[in-house]
């Protein structure tokens, strides 16, 4: 069914920004994409746009750029950036998981400066700054890193993120492609089962968790086959429905980014052109 007309920009900002997220998903893009004129931005607007699903997939796309060291000073220095963090933070409105994603980023960009050339005091400040925000919710979260046989492509990784976003508790998580990983972060509460059961429900990949033995060296631990109930996320509906998913040429260009930057330069236009159009006029 059709949406009615106020609401025809909907689609729009969240398609944009699910295919920033799926760009910045791929290492050899964050720089390219944090470098550009409208991204950052665009980025920062979307995280006080009225729709969650938007701000929780900025905030994702935000967490893949934050993962490259180079991109963080010029990030955390970008107009907006931290302040409209904290506002996420802050608001009442925000769903919880949102908030933990929002903490993580603003984290990470807030630790990035304290390098050795701060004063004592200074970086005291900061630090205690960055606690005010982060310290009372970062203990609500765990990280569970997973080993996913059959993610091998970014078809695959789509529909891992999907059965990941699916489930209540679980606050961001990175893909590391080459070696068929992804890291997880989830409430503390939630169960890394639950992880194991939405992976398993794509039908095309399985999960093991990785664990270090107390030797440091890394060990696969299958999960119980018995499967646990997954407490379906009701805050964030569906990111894209079908009819709306992007089109096959589309995904083929999206899945060459990385191996042609010029390639994610015209997207990265085009998301610019977008940006400006929605927002500052």
């Amino acid at each position: 069914e059709k949406m009615n007309s106020t609401m025809s920009e909907e689609p729009d900002a969240l398609s944009v920004v699910n295919q920033l997220r799926d760009l910045a998903a791929d290492p050899l893009n964050r720089r390219a994409i944090v470098q550009d004129q409208g991204c950052l931005p665009g980025l920062i607007l979307f995280l006080d746009h009225p729709n969650p699903p938007v701000v929780h997939s900025a905030l994702l796309a935000l967490r893949y750029l934050a993962e490259c060291r180079a991109n963080r000073e010029k990030m955390k220095s970008e107009l907006g950036m931290m302040l409209s963090l904290q506002n996420v933070i802050q608001k009442t409105t925000t769903p919880g998981e949102t908030k933990l994603l929002a903490s993580e980023v603003y984290d990470i960009l807030q630790s990035s400066s304290m390098s050795d050339t701060d004063s004592g005091n200074e970086m005291n400040y900061r630090r205690r700054k960055a606690q005010f925000f982060v310290g009372s919710t970062n203990k609500r979260a765990k990280t569970v890193v997973l080993h996913i046989d059959g993610l091998d492509d970014s078809s695959r990784r789509n529909l891992c993120e999907e059965a990941l976003l699916k489930i209540k508790g679980v606050i961001s998580f990175t893909f590391q492609m080459a070696v068929q990983r992804c890291v997880v972060r989830i409430r503390s509460d939630l169960k890394a089962e639950a992880l194991a059961t939405a992976i398993a429900s794509t039908k095309v990949m399985k999960a093991q968790q990785v664990v270090k033995s107390e030797n440091g060296e890394e060990m696969l631990v299958p999960f119980q086959d018995t499967p646990v109930e997954v407490e379906q996320n009701t805050d964030l509906p569906e990111y894209l429905p079908e009819d709306e998913s992007p089109t096959k040429e589309q995904d083929k260009a999206v899945s060459r980014v990385g191996s042609h930057p010029e390639g994610a330069a015209s997207w990265l236009s085009t998301a610019a052109n977008f940006l400006s159009r929605s927002f500052y006029w």
